[in-house]
């Protein structure tokens, strides 16, 4: 495992970031996907960081959500053009203006991975397939070649795993996963291995769990196996559940305790 770079951070930040930047070096930016903040903002969050920390975001709603999603009524979301053409990753003007808006956040960040979740309701049909591929094609011509990005698909995709295989690999991103629950699509030559753990038990996350000592003993295993099998290079490892930044430092002991490297 000489080379490869482990981290492990959290989706959000638990407590305050002076705080955070201390105890970690990696996050996943989570403001990014309810509303874009001000350049001035993201501009004072890479400022106030260590210049060695790795920023990751989540993208904004309105490329993977719907308008009728509660979270853009609870974030105040008023949109340009038509606002039936947002959401469900549809390569719409509206769609990719939004897309380079959160790639103009990424950049200030400096921030490695975008993560594109998509909701359950954005299930498995040809027309998702043929919006999800067309949309992906238009959205790497954005990023050049330091950010990469990640979808984390809800719902029923995991049980068309050819058809999702032919989108990730055929349009150059990474698949992002719970590692408790599916496994990685993962394609040749990939570098990157970026996990989201959202808690054991439920339908698709359980964010009030709290991982014992053996789940994470088990996650040790699972990161130290897939980079025997593929050899990343970068691998984050990043908690969404209620206990992440606990769960997280002690994901992090372990692991070293364990002998899996960890930055």
């Amino acid at each position: 495992m000489d080379g490869v770079k482990v981290f492990v951070g959290c989706c959000g930040f638990p407590f305050s970031r002076k705080k955070y930047y201390t105890l970690f070096n990696t996050v996943e930016v989570q403001q990014t996907f309810y509303k874009l903040p001000q350049k001035s903002t993201l501009e004072r969050w890479r400022r106030e960081a260590p210049s060695s920390f790795v920023f990751n975001i989540k993208a904004w709603q309105v490329i993977t959500h719907p308008a009728s999603s509660p979270t853009w009524r609870r974030a105040g979301i008023k949109p340009t053009g038509n606002i039936e053409n947002y959401g469900y990753l549809k390569p719409t003007k509206e769609n990719i203006d939004a897309w380079i808006k959160t790639i103009e956040a990424a950049r200030i960040l400096g921030a490695r991975v975008v993560v594109l979740q998509t909701p359950p309701s954005f299930s498995y049909s040809e027309t998702n397939v043929k919006n999800a591929k067309e949309f992906f094609m238009l959205a790497t011509r954005y990023t050049g070649n330091t950010i990469v990005i990640g979808w984390e698909p809800r719902g029923d995709w995991h049980e068309h795993r050819d058809i999702l295989e032919d989108i990730i690999c055929g349009v150059g991103v990474i698949h992002v996963v719970d590692p408790f629950r599916r496994k990685p699509v993962v394609c040749s030559g990939q570098k990157i291995l970026y996990l989201r753990l959202h808690g054991i038990g439920g339908r698709e996350v359980n964010y009030k769990y709290k991982y014992t000592d053996e789940d994470l003993r088990r996650l040790v295993g699972i990161v130290r196996g897939y980079i025997d099998e593929y050899r990343f290079e970068e691998v984050y490892i990043m908690f969404n559940n209620v206990y992440m930044g606990e769960d997280a430092q002690r994901f992090r002991d372990i692991a070293r305790a364990e002998g899996l490297e960890v930055l």
